[in-house]
Order: structure tokens, then sequence, then C-alpha cells
């Protein structure tokens, strides 16, 4: 049985961004994630929810 190759870099940090955006995807019911990319590289993640109020 042979190992995996150790990830690059670059496809490190690509798992990194990908785990980063679903944990900002979960629990989010209505809202926004926007990702900022320098480079190729994700360097920010913005998350907006919205909260939904009942009339009274």
């Amino acid at each position: 049985m042979t190992t995996p190759p150790a990830p690059n870099d670059a496809e490190r940090h690509l798992e990194e961004s990908l785990a980063s955006v679903r944990e900002a995807l979960t629990g989010l019911r209505f809202g926004m994630v926007a990702l900022t990319v320098h480079e190729g590289r994700v360097v920010q993640i913005d998350v907006t929810e919205k909260k939904r109020l009942k009339p009274t």
C-alpha cells in the first residue's frame, strides 16, 4: 500500500479555504457569504446574516 503524496502549498490553502467556506455556511439560513481573492488565493471571508422578524 502506498501513501498519497503530501499536498503542495496551493492545494493545502485551497482545502483550508473550502473548509472555512463550509464552516461559514453551516447554520446560515438567510444571508450571504462573500470571498475576497488576491492573486488566486482566498484572503477574506465575509458573512452577512439576515434575521427575519415576525410582524407584531
